[in-house]
């Protein structure tokens, strides 16, 4: 089975797309702040989530809920999909449906090694992972420079320490990140 999860009107064939607007006409009305979920352990091979996460839980434990909930029906290797605005771009900081900002480092929370690793050297990071016994390891990582960015370091312009420099302190410098989770499953 593949999850288009928080589809909206982009549905894709040979997905499950799932949505909470009946109006959009979504294979399944479900809202994913509402735990469990309707799908049993292990059933997902793939799972989308495209400008969703951000939306969802707007407390730590519905937000906790609902990343258990995506490890729970997660088969073994399954890859998870997130796509989000950056916290710092003009489309995430202008939407007041945004609850969350979503970000690589946030994810790396769920990553049991991650946690273990923590532990060993005395990081005081939430040992996500270890605390809700699952185990999301990103696999992947995109952002997506904004213009004037994206023009300035397609033409050489600056230099990927500069552009890292630049995210720190601007906003608008990258519009949207893409970030791949594995389920870590025995």
């Amino acid at each position: 089975m593949k999850l288009n999860l928080g589809c909206g009107s982009q549905k894709l064939e040979g997905w499950v797309n799932v949505d909470s607007a009946a109006s959009l006409m979504p294979d399944q009305v479900v809202d994913l702040e509402r735990t469990p979920w309707p799908w049993s352990d292990n059933v997902a091979e793939e799972i989308l989530l495209s400008h969703v996460l951000e939306h969802l839980g707007p407390t730590p434990r519905e937000f906790l809920a609902i990343m258990t909930e995506l490890w729970r029906v997660s088969a073994p290797s399954a890859r998870i999909t997130v796509i989000v605005p950056h916290p710092r771009h003009d489309s995430f900081l202008n939407d007041p449906t945004h609850v969350r900002p979503i970000t690589p480092e946030g994810l790396l929370l769920f990553d049991r090694r991650r946690n273990l690793e923590w532990a060993e050297q005395g990081v005081g990071n939430t040992p996500l992972g270890l605390i809700l016994g699952i185990d999301l390891t990103i696999v992947e990582l995109e952002h997506f420079l904004d213009d004037p960015w994206l023009s300035r370091a397609q033409a050489g312009e600056i230099s990927r320490t500069e552009l890292i420099e630049a995210e720190k302190r601007y906003n608008n410098v990258i519009s949207q990140t893409r970030v791949v989770l594995e389920a870590r499953k025995t």
